[in-house]
């Protein structure tokens, strides 16, 4: 078609370039006044626009909050991608931690937008799950297609299966299971999650200040004893 490329027609292009520029500045607003206090008006202000072109592109906060969860999470993904394909092939103890250094690699230089994806809930915003959940669970699934592999070779350490799981929890477990593709047990699924978790609350607690003023004086190092011991944890 005339007018066209590969990357779309010259209007194409310019919508991808201002739908960027809309997250670039909205980032930049997190980061000096935070997810509730965004405005599109600000951001139009910024953008060199009246505030009517703006919602041209984005119809409200929240559609900026919600591009802003993706773009963040698509981000923090593509890190943590990265990290583990440049790790030795079929030595999942150094991908899983080269995952959680990615991780915590990310969280220490975007802390705003780290925020927005695991702090407070934003007042009055919930996030549409049809558009955050599969960009929102990338790096959980990454780790636990790692231990699935790990699993697959023989290499994973077993845990003995729990005694009883309640329903509610045995339906969670599946879910997990069907979002992410995986064919784990209840005891290797539920180990995971814990390990999930536990990595991510230690990374809440650096960036977020809860150590303290001193971080107990070398972070870093506290953060390698941490993931060597979830490591351990999950049989790597």
């Amino acid at each position: 078609m005339a007018g066209t490329t590969r990357d779309g027609t010259p209007r194409e292009r310019a919508r991808v370039q201002t739908m960027d520029e809309i997250v670039r500045i909205g980032r930049e607003h997190l980061a000096v006044h935070g997810a509730a206090a965004l405005s599109l008006r600000a951001v139009a202000r910024d953008l060199g626009v009246v505030s009517s072109a703006v919602y041209r592109y984005v119809k409200s906060r929240d559609e900026l909050l919600t591009l802003l969860l993706v773009a963040g999470y698509d981000e923090l993904g593509d890190a943590v991608d990265a990290a583990v394909e440049a790790a030795p092939e079929g030595d999942h103890r150094s991908r899983f931690l080269a995952l959680g250094r990615a991780v915590r690699a990310w969280a220490l230089a975007e802390p705003a937008t780290y925020a927005l994806l695991f702090g407070s809930p934003v007042p009055g915003y919930a996030a549409p799950d049809e558009r955050t959940s599969v960009p929102g669970t990338r790096v959980p699934v990454a780790m636990l297609r790692l231990v699935a592999a790990a699993l697959e070779t023989g290499r994973l350490t077993l845990p003995e299966e729990p005694d009883e799981i309640s329903p509610a929890l045995e339906g969670g477990l599946q879910g997990i299971r069907d979002q992410g593709g995986l064919e784990l047990p209840d005891a290797v699924l539920i180990r995971g999650v814990l390990v999930w978790t536990s990595l991510f609350g230690r990374i809440s607690f650096e960036v977020f200040g809860q150590f303290g003023p001193d971080a107990f004086g070398d972070p870093a190092a506290l953060f390698e004893l941490h993931l060597v011991a979830l490591a351990d944890q999950l049989g790597l």
